[in-house]
């Protein structure tokens, strides 16, 4: 049980507050309602340039890094399809410090041409080295407009292609800025050695002045029911084929999100899961093999991604891949499976959530589900999923027929076939 406080400022911020003794250590998350699925088409890998920016420091704080670092801190960020997360871990005797750098770039944050021009060459060559030039890299970059048609998920985070970042401007950095990054669009976690009331009132002392700014109203087009299934195979120069399967399911705040992960876990949660134990170690058909899924707040997707061992054609692992899809919903686990997993879930969960930082992430992250309180209560919602239900959601969710797949096909003689 994660125990925790909260408040709604004036002006829209909510604030929640974990406190924990047993550590001297404070952790400030603050969660922006924003990332690559509020970008324009033609002007995507703005969120995560920005998050970029943010740490250009303010008109009043030149350098944020080493007013962190000088508070015996430190700090990161991640952008997401939906959403932008930043924390600052440091000593809870600093709790003030870190919230008043918090509070001062999010109300005056230097945007300038110089800094721009800096942190849109380092997103360029992390594009670059991460995306185009690694094994594997540009999997998502193709994977993802096979998946979606007209939703914005259908370009990664980092951009659909260099142009864009290339050409955002400095007004458009500004204008996103202004329109996302306001309190009434965020959420602050702090979880650590702290006082409930006093980290309220300091909340207060240095949010409040931000003001009331108005929420961009989300408006994102629907993406049409999947009614076929899709394929498409590239070459690239990497060492084995990876073949990679995807499926349409629901958003992250359904309830069928926990039986599809559950489903996800059977097939590839460990190596006593069905598609490691049969694929992996007994008829050796693949090298590596994951079921996962996305977790995206709008409708996402189910995953299959396996590399294949050499000698072994695509087309032989994607039937192989296929007749465990429908094996699991023919032969739908029994208790002792279906307990396994659940047990696996509970306790990374339990691990997890003892370190203070993952508990401040994810307090602000189910908050914005609709609320904070949900994240005490998972382990009981995983615990009552039946094997019925596995057996429905499976044949819901994995259904061939409306399956999206990427043959990734390697040109190099160790591969073969």
């Amino acid at each position: 049980m994660i125990r925790f406080t909260r408040q709604t400022l004036d002006n829209g911020l909510r604030v929640i507050v974990h406190r924990d003794v047993s550590t001297p250590m404070a952790v400030i998350n603050m969660l922006y309602d924003v990332g690559s699925r509020d970008e324009h088409e033609n002007r995507t890998g703005l969120a995560h340039l920005l998050e970029h920016l943010m740490f250009g420091g303010s008109a009043n704080i030149p350098s944020y890094d080493r007013k962190v670092r000088k508070a015996g801190g430190e700090n990161n960020a991640y952008t997401s399809n939906d959403i932008t997360d930043y924390y600052i871990k440091l000593p809870a005797v600093n709790l003030e410090t870190g919230l008043w750098l918090e509070s001062d770039r999010m109300t005056d944050l230097n945007l300038t041409q110089k800094g721009l021009d800096i942190q849109r060459n380092v997103v360029i060559e992390e594009f670059r080295q991460r995306y185009l030039n690694q094994p594997y890299g540009d999997i998502w970059m193709i994977l993802r407009p096979l998946a979606y048609k007209k939703h914005p998920y259908r370009w990664p985070v980092i951009g659909k292609d260099i142009s864009h970042i290339e050409n955002i401007t400095l007004d458009e950095v500004r204008s996103f800025y202004n329109e996302h990054y306001c309190p009434s669009n965020a959420i602050l976690s702090i979880a650590g050695n702290v006082d409930e009331d006093k980290c309220f009132f300091l909340a207060r002392k240095w949010f409040e002045s931000s003001g009331r700014r108005k929420k961009n109203i989300r408006i994102l087009p629907s993406e049409p029911i999947r009614k076929k299934a899709s394929e498409m195979s590239v070459t690239r120069d990497v060492p084995y084929h990876e073949i990679i399967m995807v499926f349409g399911m629901c958003s992250r705040d359904d309830g069928c999100y926990y039986t599809a992960d559950l489903v996800s876990d059977l097939l590839a949660g460990g190596r006593s899961s069905r598609l490691y134990r049969n694929l992996v170690m007994e008829r050796k058909i693949f090298s590596s093999i994951n079921a996962y899924i996305t977790g995206d707040r709008d409708p996402g997707l189910f995953v299959v991604r396996g590399r294949l061992t050499g000698g072994v054609a695509v087309e032989e692992g994607h039937e192989h891949i296929k007749q465990e899809l429908n094996a699991l919903i023919s032969n739908p686990p029994a208790k002792k499976e279906l307990d396994k997993v659940k047990n696996k879930f509970e306790a990374t969960k339990q691990y997890t959530h003892s370190d203070i930082l993952h508990k401040a992430v994810d307090l602000a992250y189910y908050e914005l589900l609709g609320d904070a309180d949900l994240l005490n209560k998972e382990i009981d919602i995983y615990r009552k999923i039946t094997t019925g239900q596995i057996e429905e959601c499976a044949g819901k969710i994995l259904d061939l027929s409306t399956s999206t797949t990427l043959f990734y096909k390697s040109n190099q003689k160790s591969a073969a076939h």
